[in-house]
């Protein structure tokens, strides 16, 4: 099949791989414009459109695809196939209609459940037992096409976001390839979504991972770990930020006001709604992550709140 591949940041990366490694004919890859990044604010090039120069595969960078031009620039690639993963933009109807196999997406959830932008922290931060990948065709609504093939996992109670989104992004590319081969045999079956079982996946914002100490142990746990590596939780401590990497809940009962430090000899415990946070690696302005040990060292706070 002549493919064109859409998709923008490091989950996508596994998939374009698999392509690449495959028979099919990659004609061109879309991605989003560059950005600027870093202290320099440089523009730099997406994780696609770095591993598609690298295979001197044609990159289209639009703002847009619902102009004229952009549609028709499309159609003149002839794609058999779209695939989409991560990509950023809205496709609509003009380039789902040109493909003559179609368009999928690789999507990190198992529809319906976290349909939206940020499904991988949602589903730690709600306390999933399990996640995946479904591989689903590209309507106009948001990832609400019918399911070709889906791939579950178990989330590790320690798992961070970051490690998690490693661990679908190859499993995405697994599941794409599986979809392929169902698409050239004519075994592919797509399977409507259940809409009574939908749930949204809304973006993140630096400010939800601003630490509420009134909230239960497990639930400040499970957002350390959904908010890392972004936007990484905080609270404040002697008027500074006090970012927190790494922490799990204790059951250890607190009668203690919500975000008081009752332990800073061994561990760094602090008191919440319900149990106690330990924190276990921390990052104050200016600094480097460091394990608690190391920040109780040279900030002696028991008694302490953080807010």
């Amino acid at each position: 099949m002549r493919i064109v591949f859409a998709g923008t940041p490091q989950f996508a990366v596994p998939s374009l791989e698999a392509l690449l490694a495959g028979d099919h004919s990659m004609v061109a890859v879309y991605t989003q414009p560059d950005r600027p990044a870093g202290r320099g604010r440089r523009l730099q090039a997406s994780p696609v459109k770095r591993l598609a120069l690298e295979h001197r595969i044609p990159v289209m960078q639009p703002q847009t695809l619902r102009s004229e031009a952009e549609i028709d620039a499309f159609a003149r690639l002839r794609p058999d196939l779209l695939v989409v993963a991560a990509y950023g933009l809205i496709l609509p109807a003009g380039i789902l209609s040109i493909p003559t196999v179609g368009a999928i997406n690789v999507h990190a959830s198992l529809l319906p459940r976290w349909r939206g932008a940020a499904p991988i922290q949602r589903a730690i931060l709600a306390g999933d037992e399990e996640t995946g990948v479904t591989i689903m065709e590209v309507v106009e609504a948001l990832d609400a096409g019918p399911m070709l093939l889906k791939k579950a996992i178990p989330i590790d109670p320690h798992e961070t976001a970051g490690e998690l989104h490693d661990r679908l992004a190859a499993l995405g590319a697994e599941a794409l390839c599986e979809a392929l081969s169902q698409l050239e045999t004519g075994k592919a079956q797509a399977i409507p979504q259940d809409e009574s079982e939908v749930t949204y996946a809304v973006k993140i914002t630096k400010e939800e991972a601003g630490i509420d100490w009134s909230l239960p142990a497990q639930t400040l746990a499970r957002a350390v770990r959904a908010f890392n590596p972004w936007p990484v939780a905080f609270t404040h401590f002697d008027e500074q930020v006090l970012r927190i990497w790494r922490a799990e809940a204790i059951p250890a009962r607190s009668e203690d006001i919500p975000g008081t430090i009752v332990e800073a000899r061994r561990n760094l415990e602090v008191a919440t709604g319900e149990g106690r946070l330990r924190l276990l690696e921390v990052q104050l302005p200016g600094g480097r992550r460091q394990p608690a040990q190391a920040f109780l060292n040279a900030h002696p706070c028991l008694g302490c709140r953080l807010r």
